[in-house]
């Protein structure tokens, strides 16, 4: 059903209050999770967008691979810092889901990204995505842009500027040294020598401008510096040098593609469609929680 005024007026609230949550984090904090928000929080594409991702305790997708010692807690706790905010100013009118949808176009916006429409409705999963889906989700290591596509267009985005466009997400965030690329050129070298000498480092998986999002990744990947295989990949395949190469050169075009792909990602249909709850924590289901029909919601869009 269409949204009252009373309900646009709460997701208002929760875009205000994700911004304002991002904004009061320590410099250090805000910049390292906002390549989590956009690659991860938004929409874990296992099962579509349905805050899967935040469940804890067993079988959780968070120990899964490749999930496993990639996602950033700080992320995650952010997101569920939002949704008590809002929560206790609204009551649980706001899906995790929807939360980490508004905080993500948060922290694009806010390191220098591009705005974009957000489409709200979308309630949280009640258990997490299954182990044989979360294995579909590519990591760093892969170097088949062509497998890359493929994925992507098993879920209704087969055009590989959308590929190149959301890998773009990489403009800003970091990296453990465990999923850094091989070494095989001068850059993989100085990136081992780091890693060597404190493996704990972190390194910036855009080295041109590491916190603001722009097109340095993309000038990055010109240069042969490109952090994991699978960005390199973009820059040495056919199919998508020539994307890359004009995105290096105009960020304009990177940021138009990018507001399409993005929202073109959030509308991937979920496989048992819109049923789930709102839940009072993100971590966890609701306790003796019942599937809720998507019509017993509301659609929007922020």
């Amino acid at each position: 059903m269409a949204a009252t005024a009373g309900a646009l007026a709460v997701l208002q609230l929760a875009s205000i209050v994700a911004a304002a949550v991002l904004l009061s984090s320590p410099p250090a904090a805000a910049a390292e999770p906002s390549v989590d928000f956009i690659d991860v929080v938004a929409c874990s594409q296992s099962q579509g967008c349905d805050a899967s991702v935040y469940l804890s305790g067993a079988n959780s997708e968070q120990g899964m691979p490749p999930n496993a010692n990639s996602l950033q807690p700080r992320a995650l706790q952010l997101v569920e810092d939002i949704r008590a905010k809002v929560h206790a100013a609204c009551g649980p009118t706001v899906s995790c889901t929807d939360i980490s949808a508004l905080a993500t176009r948060a922290a694009v916006v806010l390191s220098g990204g591009p705005t974009y429409p957000v489409p709200l409705g979308q309630l949280d999963s009640l258990a997490p995505a299954p182990l044989r889906l979360v294995n579909q989700l590519p990591g760093p290591g892969t170097s088949s842009v062509q497998a890359l596509i493929d994925l992507f267009g098993s879920r209704g985005m087969g055009d590989a500027a959308d590929l190149v466009a959301l890998s773009g997400g990489h403009t800003v965030g970091k990296s453990k040294c465990a999923f850094v690329r091989p070494v095989d050129d001068a850059f993989s070298r100085k990136m081992a020598a780091n890693c060597s000498a404190n493996p704990n480092t972190k390194q910036d998986l855009d080295v041109v401008t590491p916190i603001t999002f722009d097109n340095g990744y993309y000038i990055a990947l010109t240069r042969k510096q490109g952090v994991f295989t699978s960005d390199m990949a973009l820059i040495l395949d056919p199919q998508t040098a020539a994307i890359v190469r004009r995105f290096a050169q105009d960020k304009a075009a990177f940021f138009t593609q990018f507001v399409t792909s993005i929202v073109k990602l959030s509308k991937v249909p979920r496989p048992g469609g819109n049923k789930g709850e709102i839940r009072r924590n993100c971590f966890k289901t609701n306790s003796g929680a019942r599937l809720v029909d998507v019509v017993e919601g509301f659609a929007a869009s922020a």
